[in-house]
Formats: C-alpha cells, structure tokens, sequence
C-alpha cells in the first residue's frame, strides 16, 4: 500500500510495516460496534409504535382521502373557469359556422342539487367513519404495544426470580451430592435433585425465548433497533379494574361502521331523489374575444362582428325518467342496508366479547389471588425452613419430628420463586385482560391518558 502526499512534485513511498503500525494505533481508538440498549418508557414505546405502525398510517390516508372526496363533492358549488383559444391555424374559406376567437373564458357551477347535498353529506360521514377508523388503529396498536412491553417487563422479572432459582438448586445438587456419597442420602434424593435442577434451567431457557421474542415484536412495532427497549417498570401505571355496565358499549370500530351506514343511506337519499322531479339548478357565464383575422366571418352577417361578447345564464334541470339512475339507485339502496346490518353486527359481537372478557376476568382475578396466596406461603414457609435450620427443632424427645437437612433450606428456595414466578404470570394476565376489556368498553382513551400523566 502507498501513501501518496502530493507535496510539490515529489511522491514519497511509506513502508507498509509503518502504515500496519499506524493503522492498527488508530484502530484502538474506535470503539467497536454495539446494540446499545436503555430504559425506555412505556409511553414513549406507545407513542413509536403508533407512529411506526403501518395500520395507522393506512388509516391516515383514508382521513386524507375521504376528506378530499368530501372537499370534491363540495366544489360543484364552487365556480370552475377555464379559458381557451380557437384563433384560426390557416385562412378560413366559407362560412364555418363558429366564430373565430382568439380567446374565450367560461365560468359554471352548481346552484341548486338536493342530489349533490346528500353527496355532500355523505362525504362528510366518511370523513368522520374515517376518523373513527384511525382512532381505533390508534388504540389497537396501543394495545399491542402495552400488552407487549408489560409482558416483557414481568418476563425481565421472572427471569432473574429463574436465575436465583437455578442457583438454589445448583446448591440442592451439591448437598444432595455430598449426602449420598457419605451415605445419608439414598441416590433417587440424589436425581430428585438434579431433576429440579433441570427443570429450572429448562424453565429459565423458556423465559429466555420468550423474552427475545417480545423484545423483537417491540423493535417491530416501535422500528428501534433490537434488544435496545429495556422496561422502565417505574413508568407502567395499574390498570383499572373495570367493569362491563348494563348497557351497550360504543368503541371506535363501532362509531366507524355507524359512520359508514349513515353515508351508505345519504348517497342512497341522493340517488333516490333524482327522481322525486326536484329541479336542477346551475350557473354559467362565457365571454369571447372575437376575431377577423384569416376569415372573411363578417360577408356573412349585417352587422360587423363584435370584438367582446359576454353571456349569463341559469340552466334548470328538472329529471324525469332516467332507468340508469333508478337501477343505481336501488343498488345504493341495498348497499346501505348492508352497511346498516355490520353496524349492527359489530355492536353485537363486541357485547358479546365484553361477556366474555368479564366472565375471563372474575376467574383471572381470583387466579390472581391464588397465586399471591401461595407466593406468601411459600415466603414464610422458607423463613420457618430457616428458622429451624438455624436454631434446630427445639425438642430433643422420643417421636419429635427429625432435624431437617440442609437441603431442605434449597427446596424450600426453589418452591418460593416458582411460586413469585406463577403470581407474576397471574398478574400479567389479569393486566391484559383488563386492557382487552377497557377498549371493549371504549375506554382506551383512559389508558393512553393514564401513560401521559405517568
């Protein structure tokens, strides 16, 4: 390799041995690459991932999109103009039969359409059942992205309860080990412990995956770079414990569809009522710069043609038999009504899903219970194990209950964080299903709130 230093004329060479050595010294000082990985919130991560989702900004398009139809539908009351020119290319001969202008404008709008009013209305229904569409992929992905970072913080959790777990049966082997080989122990003890042993490193290798595949949904919901979210638990507010009401419940998706129905019917009014004879009333205005260049226009009029010619009009439009708009209409007819039955629809399968999900949550609640019930008494359980190993069984006497093995302290480890590990499985499912339940409810508005104040 040579270093060229254009330096006057002169080309020095530098010997590779000394560029190696230079090279290698700055190399020292670049530090290698590394997947850098911090706290990040939960707001935070729901706020990247509604801004990542491609749901949402699908559903941002079609807010753009109905609103341009609305704005369309609108402008047949707005004056269109438009200029043009008819000045002749080559002499004319005869008489053409249109007047020769070198430019012309034209002014026309509606006036009057009850038709066009329905249209107008209807668009603006989409608008808003558009809107409505986007607030629901909002909260979707809301939910997704909190169920995900909750289940990730407590995996995070469970993982390091798994590690002390592990550790404490690492500790029962040994002593299981040291007891068979002085024969106080038979062998079956013996595999009995290194059976925990696997299991809890099988269970630890679980909690591992899963971990790395919530941490992968979250770099795809969120476009950070993976294993770069770590769970702030600090920053995850309880989520409230909500309860179905009598009534019906009215989410986004909901609204959405009513929004639809409700435009399917105005354009179907629209269509109907181009054949209730109600007029149609338009405006128009033209102006004509004429012209007697390369025509002999004027041989044939008396009078010579004007140069500047202006007209005003009104155009009245009464319908009175068109068979393709009755048939269109009709076709609008049917379309509402079918949009009128999956609002409907809707409305029904998500009562039926809050049924569901309350039913859910009773059991889960109690589940929760359970297992809090059981984390507690496995903790003082392990406390008397202690107790005992440290100040023996206090009664020397014939029948008493036998001095228990150091093992047993190890076990009694073991049965402690697994049972801390199932309490926190309960309460991540507890907390999921009441996130179902708030936006089921239509009250996800409440939890994205809760998050902004966290």
């Amino acid at each position: 390799m040579n270093l060229i230093v254009k330096s006057g004329i002169q080309v020095r060479d530098i010997s590779r041995g000394f560029l190696a050595a230079a090279a290698g010294a700055a190399l020292a000082f670049i530090p290698a690459p590394t997947s850098a990985s911090a706290q990040v919130s939960l707001r935070t991560v729901v706020e990247l991932a509604q801004q990542h989702s491609a749901q949402v900004r699908l559903a941002e398009a079609d807010v753009r999109k109905a609103r341009a139809e609305a704005s369309q539908a609108t402008d047949a009351f707005v004056p269109s103009i438009s200029f043009g020119s008819g000045l002749p290319a080559f002499p004319e001969i005869g008489f053409t039969g249109s007047l020769p202008t070198v430019w012309e404008g034209r002014m026309q709008s509606e006036v009057f359409s009850m038709t066009q009013i329905r249209y107008i209305q209807a668009a603006r229904q989409g608008v808003k059942a558009a809107q409505a569409t986007l607030k629901d992929a909002k909260e979707q992905v809301a939910q997704d992205a909190s169920s995900a970072y909750i289940e990730l913080d407590t995996v995070n959790a469970e993982i390091e309860a798994a590690g002390e777990q592990e550790k404490a049966a690492a500790r029962f082997v040994e002593i299981e080990q040291q007891r068979t080989d002085a024969g106080v122990d038979p062998t079956s003890q013996l595999l009995e412990a290194r059976l925990t042993a696997a299991e809890t490193k099988l269970k630890r290798l679980h909690l591992g995956t899963r971990a790395a595949t919530l941490a992968e949904q979250l770099a795809t919901l969120t476009g950070l770079p993976m294993g770069s979210i770590v769970p702030d638990h600090a920053s995850i507010p309880e989520v409230p414990a909500v309860t179905a009401s009598s009534g019906s419940a009215s989410t986004a998706a909901i609204e959405s569809a009513e929004d639809i129905a409700k435009s399917r019917e105005l354009v179907a009014r629209g269509d109907a009522e181009h054949h209730w004879w109600l007029p149609e009333i338009g405006f128009g205005a033209q102006y004509n710069r004429n012209t007697t260049l390369l025509n002999s226009i004027n041989n044939y009029y008396r009078q010579p043609l004007p140069a500047n010619n202006f007209s005003t009009g009104f155009s009245i439009r009464v319908p009175v038999f068109d068979l393709g708009l009755k048939n269109k209409g009709k076709q609008s007819a049917a379309e509402a009504l079918r949009a009128k039955v999956e609002a409907e629809q809707a409305q029904q399968q998500n009562d039926i899903q809050i049924a569901t999900i309350s039913g859910t949550l009773r059991e889960l609640d109690a589940e929760a219970e359970v297992a809090s019930l059981k984390q507690q008494i496995a903790s003082e359980q392990l406390k008397a194990v202690m107790s005992q190993l440290e100040l023996g069984n206090g009664n020397d006497s014939p029948g008493a209950p036998p001095q228990l093995s150091p093992s047993a302290e190890q076990q009694a480890r073991i049965d402690e964080r697994q049972r801390y590990q199932e309490a926190l499985d309960a309460g991540f499912d507890l907390s999921k299903a009441r996130l179902e339940l708030l936006r089921a409810l239509g009250h996800m508005q409440d939890w994205l709130d809760e998050l902004h104040a966290k």
